[in-house]
């Protein structure tokens, strides 16, 4: 991103929301987007009709993170709309003619990631989503509303739900919308590709027969409809109706030209060789274990602050510094302190703020698989690549070992319990079935080592680890890989990287990302949608776009 436009920062807190409402009535809490229509986050674009931008979906993220982790009697959200007649028209088209090509893929992938959250949640954390659309519902708004378990929609024989991105903007609903519509509510093809091409969208019975919704409501019962499904769905979620919350507190971070620092992630950069450097720390002194201390502790329990920071970090580097794009992650500290975080997070797991804490460690490192970066991790001695933090080497394209044995402190690793499923990608599989294609011999093996500390040789004969090289060409052997992944055209490896990162297993997941890489990204730098005479480009100027008519 260019030196003259501001770094975005993804900190926030609902004091600083300027668009959206968020109230809470016992088990159901209400989120309630009133985009201020000045509000963007960039200059040049009106937010109108509750159209969004990255600044939106920052405060949606931040207002997600505020249930899970302070409002532990929410068991159901109602995502809904203060304007009349209008739930969302969709990602702000004048924001996206405006953007460069990386700030559309990267806005989009955000945005996908947040909605994969609300899914992970309803999967994995007890809350329940109803999307309740008290008028008009269109692209990115109703990709929102499919990310939620059930859709209302009020039957006033105007509101409907559209997906119009192809014949407005010649571009595709690719940041998960038709992927969600087949993969997730079953819309027959013939009637997703009607939907797909009508600017005025479905309303009414239609919208309900074809499943684009669960239900549609007449305008005088519709909120006390969506309050009783609403009830319904909370009666089903074990989330505690009388605990109290742990509070996010803000995060600190130092920023100069070349670091960023928080207290357990610190970032390097070395931007000749379009470089950075990953340290993420193990806790610093015990850790707490009996459940009484991990409450006092909240938001500054080791698994929570570290995982909260790395997200922070992998989302502003991600966003703000585009051309580095080799990330050498690294560990240090003791490893025994993250064996002990690793053995609560073990024996706790079903108290909701530990299942919380998990799931936010889950969708930190699922972040880390989408990013469109080349990740090598460096195991030395020091490192502590165990358990949860063994799972940044096995995310990474490739690991080397430093095999030591005649040192002091030879290089270790340990795999741990929670490598073995607590941490799946998106496809569903963890990192070791992932990198085993499931097969079984080379896991059992892996297992029958759990517990252990390894050194490098029997890492690199298990296949945990690419390679070991020797003290006396391991200085050469990573400047060597480095110098040679930087020539690589970074166009190729994001290709590379992503289909290699999820070969085998498909999951609706990684269909949408796997869409978005590819299709999107390509349709995104056509002339059909962005060039002069591109539908994006000309939105609302009234006039025609000019097609390149050739199939491709």
């Amino acid at each position: 991103m260019s030196s003259t436009i501001s770094r975005v920062d993804f900190r926030t807190e609902p004091a600083q929301y300027r668009h959206w409402r968020l109230s809470f009535d016992g088990p159901v809490a209400t989120l309630a987007m009133d985009v201020a229509e000045d509000g963007g986050l960039r200059p040049g674009y009106k937010l109108k009709l509750n159209s969004y931008d990255l600044g939106v979906d920052i405060e949606l993220q931040d207002a997600l993170q505020r249930i899970r982790f302070e409002h532990p009697e929410v068991r159901s959200v109602v995502v809904t709309s203060m304007k009349d007649r209008i739930f969302c028209s969709g990602a702000n088209i004048f924001m996206l003619g405006l953007s460069t090509h990386a700030w559309k893929v990267n806005f989009c992938k955000f945005t996908n990631e947040t909605r994969n959250g609300i899914e992970d949640s309803s999967r994995h954390g007890g809350l329940k989503f109803i999307a309740a659309l008290n008028g008009a519902c269109a692209g990115g708004g109703y990709e929102l509303a499919l990310a939620c378990d059930e859709i209302i929609l009020i039957d006033d024989r105007s509101s409907a739900v559209a997906l119009p991105e192809v014949p407005l903007l010649g571009v595709l609903p690719g940041t998960g919308g038709l992927t969600r519509v087949t993969d997730k509510r079953r819309v027959r093809h013939d009637h997703a590709d009607i939907f797909c091409t009508l600017v005025e969208g479905v309303r009414g019975q239609r919208a309900k027969d074809w499943r684009l919704v669960d239900d549609v409501v007449k305008p005088a019962r519709f909120e006390a409809a969506v309050r009783e499904r609403a009830l319904a769905l909370a009666q089903g979620s074990d989330r505690p109706a009388g605990e109290p919350g742990v509070a996010l507190t803000p995060l600190a971070r130092t920023e100069t030209a070349d670091r960023l620092s928080y207290q357990y992630v610190d970032i390097q950069l070395d931007r000749e060789k379009r470089q950075a450097t990953w340290t993420v720390r193990a806790p610093q002194g015990p850790v707490e274990s009996e459940l009484n201390d991990i409450l006092a502790a909240g938001a500054g329990w080791w698994p929570l602050r570290m995982a909260r920071e790395l997200d922070d970090a992998i989302l502003t580097m991600r966003t703000n510094e585009l051309d580095i794009g080799t990330w050498v992650l690294k560990t240090e500290g003791d490893p025994q302190a993250v064996l002990a975080a690793d053995a609560a997070l073990q024996r706790h797991a079903d108290h909701w703020f530990v299942r919380e804490t998990a799931g936010m460690l889950r969708r930190t490192l699922a972040r880390l698989d989408v990013t469109s970066r080349s990740l090598f991790a460096l195991i030395e001695p020091g490192s502590c690549f165990v358990g949860t933090l063994l799972e940044l080497a096995l995310a990474a394209d490739r690991s080397y070992m430093l095999d030591n044995e005649d040192a002091a402190a030879p290089a270790r690793i340990v795999v741990g319990e929670r490598n073995f499923g607590a941490y799946p990608l998106v496809n569903g599989q963890s990192r070791l079935q992932r990198r085993f294609y499931e097969e079984t011999e080379p896991l059992e093996a892996v297992r029958a080592r759990a517990g252990q500390p390894l050194a490098a040789a029997d890492a690199l004969a298990l296949g945990l680890v690419t390679y070991a090289p020797d003290s006396i060409d391991w200085d050469d052997e990573v400047r060597m890989v480095l110098e040679e992944r930087r020539a690589l055209s970074p166009d190729a490896l994001t290709g590379l990287e992503a289909n290699l990162r999820f070969g085998g297993q498909e999951t609706m997941e990684t269909r949408i990302f796997g869409r978005l890489t590819a299709w999107q990204n390509w349709i995104f730098n056509r002339p059909n949608a962005a060039g002069d005479k591109g539908a994006l480009k000309l939105y609302g100027k009234g006039e025609q776009a000019t097609f390149d008519w050739n199939r491709v």
